[in-house]
């Protein structure tokens, strides 16, 4: 009886420790229940066991200016572990009044464990700010340094330009190096786009929220939206080293700052693209938006059949001259005339793209007489005055003097003249011997001879060749899948020429590449500038029985052509996009239908 009381009593106390050591508690603390509306308040989510999925409350009211910071204590006292985990939090008051802190939340084995809510009064603000508990540098970092991104159009119209300029705004509490460095470059889905380095870091003075702060320009973005609807601009975000002064002082009296290296972030940005205008639309109009002028112009008006002139077509102005494309050349269908070689002189800078480019025709008239050619219209958006605006050119006569007379031209397509008898003039055959003195040849005939023999010969020992050869024409006609690998080769090669010639100059050759890859979509896909966005694309692709994974190589092509420009790329990267850009454009277009 003695001994199972014992028992029991062992038990007990056994059960009493692993209860007592098991339960679980997780509390929250706040550094001051009151606090004026220019202080801080830190509040800490402690608990003493390892637990998942912690989940902060919403601090409504609140902005939070540090944290989540988190520490874990774990010591052994007399045989006795002691362990607590702490989320600590920095925050900042929005409004005065009472404001409530809501529960967190966290996970132990599987069990949901809350804390209680806190309530603040949040007064007027105070004459002498305090710190409060808990605030460091880091806090007053992050109060005085912004990084800021300026748009200057939140609603333009598709291909309108539009600049961000990113702003690294300083108080003069607290001083910064130039050794900043950036940690998420922002991606422009669905623009073209241009980043214009500053060459030169100058500081100026200016306003941030009504305060004085001095404040650098660290790069300028050009883009031009391509699709439509609400578009968003991802963040960039630095790591900036930050010199804090404190209160201390060195033995020759200078304050002693601490350096504290912040993450700061220009914040994710959304803008909205317009449509183009219905109304108003000319048939001529190909996506140019900007302000243009276009003219067309000859570099002779006379000249003799067989010889070539130039016909060059040239749009200058700001705007996407990068993307548009140049209205057709009509011509008399007696001049013949040759593929235009593009020409392009273009500036990026802040206010957008500016510049020139122009397509050379070069024509070669046939036959004696005037030919007409007629005036092409280019026309294009203006978004300052949200019109279509329509340019021609003016008409051009071209003479041409001495030639052969065509039997019907232009001019009497519609009515053709009687015929008239031929009159040949007999000097035009006074080079023809009339009394020729002919010597009998005296050479061994012809007939019978070795000649001869090879002559009726040859042939016949031929056949065999021609028909090894005509066996292997054959097998290659019937090989239709290396037939079409062939001919979407050669038209990769023929696209991508451009970006070949200038594979050393690593933004020129992404610019081409890039141009190369939308201009075989055009040609292959029969698609408009105003279409040209990687969804429709992919859809499009798709449609047309090109494999995912060719379309998937495709995007990842535009998305490095955007990229590149702006990361570092060797000779060795530039070859193999290259020659990735070879195969892809081969196996689409010997996939597509």
């Amino acid at each position: 009886m003695m001994k199972s009381k014992h028992i029991l009593f062992i038990l007990s106390v056994v059960l009493f420790a692993f209860t007592s050591q098991a339960q679980v508690t997780f509390m929250a603390k706040a550094s001051s229940k009151k606090l004026g509306l220019n202080e801080r308040v830190r509040i800490d989510f402690v608990m003493n066991a390892d637990g998942d999925d912690f989940n902060p409350p919403s601090f409504d009211g609140f902005r939070i200016v540090g944290g989540p910071n988190q520490s874990i204590s774990n010591s052994y006292i007399n045989r006795k572990r002691t362990y607590s985990k702490t989320y600590s939090y920095f925050l900042s008051p929005l409004k005065q009044g009472n404001v409530r802190v809501g529960p967190a939340s966290i996970k132990v084995s599987g069990q949901t464990y809350k804390t209680n809510p806190i309530r603040l009064l949040v007064t007027p603000a105070v004459r002498t700010p305090s710190n409060g508990e808990g605030i460091n540098p880091e806090i007053v970092a992050e109060d005085n340094v912004h990084l800021v991104a300026e748009v200057s159009n939140a609603t333009p119209y598709l291909n309108e330009r539009i600049t961000i300029v990113y702003k690294l705004y300083v108080s003069n509490d607290v001083s910064i190096t130039s050794q900043w460095r950036e940690i998420n470059s922002p991606r422009y889905a669905d623009f073209w786009s241009k980043t214009i380095d500053s060459q030169k870091l100058n500081v100026f003075e200016g306003k941030y929220q009504g305060e004085d702060y001095r404040y650098v320009v660290l790069k300028t973005t050009v883009l031009y939206p391509q699709k439509t609807g609400a578009l968003d601009i991802e963040p960039l975000t630095l790591d900036v080293p930050i010199d804090v002064p404190g209160k201390k002082r060195n033995i020759f009296g200078r304050t002693i700052s601490a350096r504290v290296n912040k993450t700061i972030s220009a914040g994710g940005r959304s803008i909205t693209v317009k449509p183009l205008p219905i109304d108003g639309k000319p048939d001529t109009f190909t996506g140019a938006v900007g302000d243009f002028k276009f003219n067309l112009q000859t570099n002779k008006n006379s000249l003799d059949a067989n010889q070539a002139f130039e016909l060059t077509a040239t749009v200058s102005g700001s705007g996407n001259l990068n993307t548009l494309t140049l209205p057709s050349l009509k011509v008399p269908s007696t001049l013949e005339v040759y593929e235009p070689e593009r020409s392009e002189n273009l500036q990026t800078r802040a206010s957008g793209i500016r510049g020139s480019i122009s397509e050379t025709y070069t024509v070669i008239p046939q036959y004696k007489g005037s030919y007409p050619i007629r005036p092409i219209t280019f026309s294009y958006f203006n978004p300052a005055t949200e019109r279509y605006q329509s340019i021609a050119s003016s008409d051009i006569i071209i003479t041409v003097a001495n030639g052969f007379v065509a039997s019907t031209n232009e001019k009497d397509s519609k009515t053709q003249s009687p015929l008239k008898e031929l009159v040949v003039p007999q000097a035009r055959f006074r080079y023809l011997k009339l009394n020729a003195d002919l010597i009998a040849s005296k050479r061994a005939p012809f007939f019978k001879s070795k000649l001869f023999w090879s002559l009726l010969a040859g042939p016949l020992l031929c056949i065999p060749l021609f028909i090894l050869i005509g066996k292997k024409r054959k097998a290659l006609r019937g090989d239709i899948q290396g037939n079409k690998l062939r001919k979407a080769n050669k038209m990769a090669r023929k696209y991508l020429a451009e970006a070949k010639k200038n594979r050393h100059d690593k933004v020129v050759f992404y610019e081409a590449l890039e141009r190369s890859l939308h201009n075989y979509l055009k040609a292959r896909l029969a698609l408009e500038t105003t279409e040209m966005s990687k969804e429709h694309i992919s859809e499009l692709l798709i449609k047309r029985k090109a494999q995912a994974a060719c379309v998937i190589d495709f995007e990842r092509l535009l998305k490095r052509c955007e990229f590149a420009r702006y990361s570092p790329a060797g000779d060795v990267t530039i070859k193999q996009d290259y020659e990735k850009a070879i195969a892809t454009i081969s196996m689409i277009d010997k996939q597509i239908q």
